[in-house]
């Protein structure tokens, strides 16, 4: 296998990791969800940890990179935390392509905060895809359009988190990023599960245990897969992740997106291909 394809590989892997986070969270029932994400973020500090002693690098990072990783950390939590809301009340694929408007949130956050140039064909892929969030959101005053927007915040959450990775990434190692998150995470969840923990089954425990697994495998995933292949060669990979969802969706809970879901999905995808090809070519 050449790089490329070793990229594409791990991507897949990697979105097979947050599709079947998405299934065991949802799969833990009636939990609240700070208590969710609380255990991704446990079980999500172990291997890290291990990567960080093992290269004998620091557990939190530089001094002069502290704002950078409080901010990449403060980010993602909400992030995570909104998505985790969308995924106990939408269904998978839904709210796994909802999540998958970040990229797009990232390219308009660099260019206001890092002045990055935006290019015509972003504008026009960023324009295609919130069209066809709209097809998924479904505008109206129902419970659904409210968690749809919900899901759309987490995007958004997610592509500051991805912003001020952009400054962060070449300043420190990936796993001490992936440490300090998680290690961050637990601190400030703490307090509100312990305030208002809800017993839990062992199937649930297991359940949340194996949602922290699949999350850190997903995340260990593509920050391997670009370490093989640059961004614009294997991105588009990533959306794998709403053909896993789906047929996870389908067969555990019996869910299926209606016609103008996957309307949305063909426009939203179709926006990535675009931007994916154009970049491509530069």
């Amino acid at each position: 296998m050449n790089n490329i394809q070793k990229g594409i590989l791990a991507l897949l892997i990697a979105s097979l990791g947050f599709s079947l986070m998405g299934a065991f969270v949802k799969l833990s029932g009636d939990i609240p969800v700070l208590q969710k994400t609380l255990f991704r973020n446990i079980v999500g500090m172990i291997i890290p940890l291990y990567f960080v002693i093992k290269y004998q690098e620091r557990l939190f990072g530089q001094m002069k990179n502290q704002p950078l990783l409080i901010a990449r950390s403060t980010f993602g939590l909400v992030g995570v935390v909104l998505n985790y809301i969308t995924i106990d009340h939408m269904v998978l694929s839904d709210s796994d392509m909802l999540n998958k408007l970040s990229p797009f949130f990232t390219i308009l956050l660099c260019a206001l905060f890092l002045k990055e140039k935006i290019k015509p064909y972003q504008i026009t892929a960023i324009i295609i895809a919130f069209l066809g969030s709209l097809f998924i959101i479904k505008p109206s005053f129902s419970s659904d359009m409210f968690y749809a927007l919900i899901g759309v915040a987490g995007a958004l959450f997610a592509g500051f988190a991805y912003t001020t990775l952009r400054v962060l990434g070449p300043r420190e190692k990936f796993y001490t990023t992936v440490f300090y998150f998680s290690f961050f995470s637990t601190i400030v969840l703490l307090p509100f599960v312990l305030t208002d923990f809800h017993p839990m089954t062992m199937t649930q425990t297991f359940y949340l245990i194996l949602s922290g697994i699949f999350a850190t495998i997903g995340q260990f995933g593509i920050t391997i897969a670009y370490q093989y292949a640059p961004a614009k060669d294997i991105s588009i990979f990533f959306y794998a992740t709403v053909l896993f969802s789906a047929i996870i969706s389908f067969v555990l809970f019996n869910q299926i997106p209606d016609m103008l879901s996957f309307l949305g999905y063909f426009i939203v995808f179709g926006a990535s291909y675009y931007m994916f090809r154009k970049a491509k070519l530069e």
